[in-house]
């Protein structure tokens, strides 16, 4: 068993994060003390004199353990733009999260990190999420949002994940719209260009049911 999965999707708005607390609903169900980390978040609001990630803080109710929230989400910017931007007056320190990641790891049987935006969005100056991704050195699993253009977006993040030298776990379909046509067909023309497994198809929902999206999830 890994020790944990990181999270990436095809872009913003993905689904990552519903796809991540459904997998640690799915592990919860196997027996496994899970926590989540999302390393840098932007468009954070101010609670408590803090700020904070509404992902983040899903992360931090669904986690087996209780878990700091700043263990979670190190960084956490308040203006909702790229994190290269957002966090230029405190960037992100990578030997910062790796050592954020390894406390989370003693205290949990599975860690899943949920990256920002896609595969290569700039998390600071000089690094992006496939650097952040490669340090961690976890397998990973691609988040599909199912909609108009996610077939190029899906084989797109695939290859890049095979050119950081990463093993894909698998990928999730997300059904992000509600009003997509041949979205059956579209799911198989995916699961046949990709030469990882299909691990779960989450159906498109208007509120979060997170008992259910694990129920669709097979094959960690």
């Amino acid at each position: 068993m890994n020790n944990g999965y990181f999270i990436t999707g095809t872009d913003t708005d993905a689904g990552k994060t519903w796809a991540t607390i459904a997998l640690m609903h799915y592990f919860k169900q196997q027996g496994k003390s899970v926590a989540g980390m999302k390393p840098v978040a932007a468009g954070c609001r101010l609670r408590c004199g803090q700020l904070q990630n509404d992902d983040a803080l899903l992360m931090q109710q669904h986690a087996s353990i209780p878990v700091d929230y700043r263990l979670i989400n190190p960084y956490a910017y308040e203006l909702p733009v790229s994190p290269h931007l957002a966090g230029r007056h405190d960037p992100v320190d990578m030997h910062a999260v790796l050592a954020g990641f390894k406390q989370l790891k003693a205290l949990a049987d599975i860690v899943l990190v949920e990256g920002a935006g896609g595969w290569y969005a700039p998390v600071n100056r000089q690094e992006d999420v496939s650097d952040l991704a490669k340090m961690l050195a976890l397998p990973v699993i691609i988040v599909v949002a199912i909609r108009l253009g996610c077939i190029n977006h899906a084989k797109l993040t695939y290859r890049a994940v095979q050119h950081s030298r990463l093993h894909c776990a698998g990928w999730i379909a997300a059904c992000v719209d509600a009003d997509m046509l041949m979205r059956e067909e579209t799911i198989q023309t995916i699961a046949t260009a990709l030469d990882t497994p299909l691990l779960g198809i989450l159906p498109y929902l208007e509120r979060a049911d997170f008992h259910r999206l694990a129920e669709q999830l097979a094959g960690l």
